[in-house]
């Protein structure tokens, strides 16, 4: 099966998005494929304990939910350790499946190819 690559740049500042980049990556890691989302910009804080919860909009799913969906079914997040360290964020608040990885891990991962999205 083919992996996927999901990069999301935008954090809590608009949840609505956030939201719609987990639907993608938890449909795709629950459907077998191989999963990455690559975090950078504000979305780095998303990769650490605590941050993504609450809901985005009435009718949908909380944060926390997509997250741990995400998580249960193998996928992993990938975040730039340069947004990371401006932030000045503390790795060992690094959710279980989350890992600081630069562009060169993230062209490792993807090999000979993945299906992206971008939000």
């Amino acid at each position: 099966m083919s992996r996927a690559v999901i990069s999301l740049v935008t954090g809590l500042e608009d949840p609505e998005l956030v939201t719609v980049a987990l639907l993608v990556a938890a449909g795709a890691a629950e459907s077998g494929r191989e999963t990455l989302v690559w975090v950078s910009k504000e979305a780095v804080r998303l990769a650490t304990e605590g941050v993504a919860t609450g809901k985005a909009c009435e009718g949908c799913p909380p944060l926390s939910e997509l997250m741990d969906r995400y998580a249960e079914a193998g996928g992993q997040l990938m975040v730039c350790p340069l947004c990371f360290n401006a932030k000045d964020l503390d790795e060992t608040t690094l959710v279980p499946n989350a890992r600081l990885g630069g562009t060169v891990p993230l062209w490792e991962w993807i090999g000979d190819g993945a299906t992206t999205f971008s939000f």
